[in-house]
């Protein structure tokens, strides 16, 4: 096992939740990313799509997040909260560019880019293999208290006291060392 799979999901130091699913059709769970979902290839925010979420569930959040990068906290690559309780689906492309499909009233905080959207993997050549963990939260009211200038460990912060349930995908992404 190498150094990169033992660093802790954001979620680890949590309380622990019931899990519900999310499925996408352009992340697979442990398989590389797609060049869309790469920053400077497609940066093309993922297809997502849940279900089997807990009962009073008001909201949803949804981030991608690299435990694996070499900074000492992660990066986060996207932070988007306040999704309506009716909606159970993102398109592709919903948290990038134009943002076609993004739910009226959905908040995107943020990233570790300094961008208030999805910005895709970008590992450093030769670091290995990065976790993306793409992470959808059952929210416990309609809106989180933060906005869209709040930093990404402030929305952790609010989404640890509201979660009702949490669903994930991993999957991975690298660049060889002679990129």
């Amino acid at each position: 096992m190498s150094e990169q799979a033992r660093r802790p999901l954001p979620h680890d130091f949590h309380p622990p939740v019931p899990a519900f699913t999310v499925v996408s059709d352009d992340v697979t769970v442990g398989a590389p990313l797609g060049d869309d979902q790469v920053y400077a290839a497609g940066n093309v925010s993922p297809h997502l799509r849940w279900e089997g979420f807990p009962a009073g569930t008001k909201s949803f959040a949804v981030t991608c997040y690299d435990p694996d990068a070499p900074t000492g906290s992660g990066f986060w690559h996207w932070v988007l909260f306040d999704i309506p309780a009716s909606v159970t689906e993102l398109p592709a492309g919903a948290g990038s560019g134009d943002f076609p499909g993004l739910p009226a009233g959905a908040v995107h905080a943020r990233n570790d880019y300094g961008s208030r959207d999805f910005g895709g993997a970008a590992p450093p050549p030769g670091d290995g293999p990065h976790r993306y963990v793409f992470t959808v939260y059952a929210v416990d009211q309609e809106k989180l208290d933060a906005d869209a200038d709040a930093s990404p460990a402030f929305v952790g912060f609010n989404l640890r006291f509201h979660t009702l349930g949490r669903a994930q995908l991993i999957a991975e992404y690298e660049v060889p060392a002679d990129s």
